[in-house]
């Protein structure tokens, strides 16, 4: 009711405590291509759809991004925008890498990226970042999967997708998690359930991410290399997204569970 006198600045609240701007923001991220992120205890992987355009015409949007060398990101959301916390990461990691002669721990990134996208929900002079981040890393804690969110807010998980249709993602983790064998590694900063994923190896990892991602596919859409990128980075591999003819071993052969 009277929703259009609350959501012409960001800082004003609702009658019913909502920013709407933010809610804006966050819904842009929701109408997004879906992206998931899959962590064990060595390997992290990434899966993003690519909206795949006239072939004559553009190539499909990127969704992946490197950050360094331990750290990359899939996005949903407003690409421009993501390229400019991309910049912002890239930069910060390599400060972080000039002064101290090592790696950015994954977790300050984060929380570093999470303050820039809270400022922005504390002045009327600009807008939230319409984009949402799944930070895929591994520091000397360990593999680590984060998401952030256009509020400021952000979390590590286990198993997550974001964007068009990640509930079916989503669902299909929750309901095929338990498949694996039990998980005898558990971090201490995991805020879901998803604990069996942690002894599975790299390629049944990507394989896994690349069954859940289907359902998060437009139409009649079939998975093929041409739609699908996959990010890999784990304890001794560096950041690498795989696309194209490199991605087709994986596509052509189904998940089959253990």
């Amino acid at each position: 009711m009277f929703r259009n006198q609350y959501d012409t600045d960001v800082t004003v609240w609702s009658p019913q405590g909502h920013l709407h701007q933010i809610d804006y923001a966050m819904e842009a991220v929701k109408q997004g291509a879906a992206c998931l992120g899959l962590r064990s205890n060595t390997t992290v992987v990434l899966a993003a759809i690519k909206r795949v355009q006239t072939e004559q015409l553009a190539d499909p949007t990127k969704k992946l991004f490197e950050i360094d060398t331990h750290m990359g990101i899939a996005i949903a959301g407003l690409t421009a925008d993501a390229r400019s916390l991309a910049r912002f990461m890239r930069t910060e990691s390599l400060n972080h890498k000039f002064v101290y002669g090592s790696a950015l721990p994954v977790a300050r990134l984060v929380s570093d990226v999470a303050d820039k996208k809270q400022e922005c929900t504390q002045s009327y002079v600009r807008r939230p970042y319409g984009v949402g981040l799944l930070v895929a890393g591994v520091d000397k804690n360990g593999p680590h999967l984060f998401q952030t969110c256009p509020s400021g807010n952000y979390y590590e998980y286990n198993g997550i997708a974001i964007g068009a249709r990640s509930q079916s993602a989503r669902t299909y983790l929750e309901k095929h998690y338990l498949t694996f064998p039990p998980c005898t590694f558990l971090p201490s900063a995991c805020l879901r359930p998803f604990l069996s994923f942690a002894l599975v190896g790299k390629d049944d990892l990507i394989k896994q991410a690349l069954q859940a991602i289907r359902g998060c596919l437009e139409g009649n859409q079939e998975l093929s290399a041409t739609n699908i990128s996959i990010g890999v980075v784990g304890v001794n591999q560096a950041f690498t997204i795989i696309e194209g003819s490199a991605l087709q071993p994986y596509v052509r052969r189904p998940f089959s569970f253990l």
